[in-house]
């Protein structure tokens, strides 16, 4: 279980691929800053987030635990799951740590999570939260809430996953983040659809912005990268258990 080694769009996390891009300005892009780095879909639209990263490709071992976690309801595996993403946080969201962001889960709907018995994104929350060096990270749990349960998104094209999370999600605490910034946290961060409607719905109750934090990356197999054009002028399933104990 590897954390990501490959360039990354730098507003959604997406895998760039530098063979994909061909003609003038490769040279150029090999050798750009990642901050200039941007996939076709960032380079075209805004997205509600002000930047999306996560720890790893949901593949293999790190999809495994996720999985355990999730419908094995294995919860110490929520321990290195968190611990792992409080240092993928660290290494790619430097500023986030001076904002003192509140550290918001995304919620599952109150029948899906009597269900399961608990909110995976909450567990891997609280432990990116105890893993995390830097003091004033704040956990709120109350914020967000998911209002309408929702079909599952598996086999939906990106327009009908849209469609599906559109008002899913509700903020019941709007003094709570009036002008605060935002870590929402989630385990896995598929085509971005619901994490793009979280942080619709916070900024437009007043959050000042947005950063995703996500344990897992579902990557396309292939993509392409943009340079952004500036204005003119301008066995850890074990360790999980023995961590836990600890």
């Amino acid at each position: 279980m590897r954390a990501f080694e490959e360039a990354v769009c730098h507003v959604c996390g997406e895998r760039l691929f530098q063979s994909a891009l061909a003609g003038p300005g490769l040279d150029q892009a090999v050798g750009a800053p990642s901050e200039e780095l941007r996939c076709p879909d960032c380079a075209h639209g805004e997205q509600a987030f002000s930047r999306a990263v996560a720890y790893g490709s949901f593949e293999g071992k790190l999809r495994e635990l996720i999985h355990v976690l999730k419908y094995e309801h294995m919860r110490p595996v929520a321990v290195v799951l968190g611990r792992r993403l409080a240092g993928a946080v660290c290494d790619a969201l430097p500023e986030c740590a001076a904002h003192s962001p509140l550290v918001i889960p995304v919620p599952l709907h109150k029948s899906k999570e009597r269900q399961r018995g608990f909110n995976q994104a909450e567990l891997i929350a609280r432990a990116l939260v105890k893993y995390l060096p830097a003091t004033g990270w704040e956990l709120n749990t109350s914020v967000l809430r998911r209002c309408r349960q929702t079909a599952s998104q598996t086999g939906l094209t990106r327009l009908q996953r849209r469609l599906n999370v559109r008002g899913a999600f509700e903020v019941r605490l709007p003094e709570a983040i009036i002008q605060r910034d935002i870590l929402l946290v989630d385990d896995v961060f598929t085509t971005g659809t619901t994490v793009s409607e979280c942080a619709r719905v916070l900024r437009s109750s007043g959050a000042a912005q947005v950063w995703v934090a996500t344990v897992a990356r579902a990557l396309k197999p292939e993509a392409n990268f943009t340079l952004r054009e500036e204005p003119a002028g301008e066995s850890e399933t074990a360790h999980a258990e023995r961590t836990a104990k600890v």
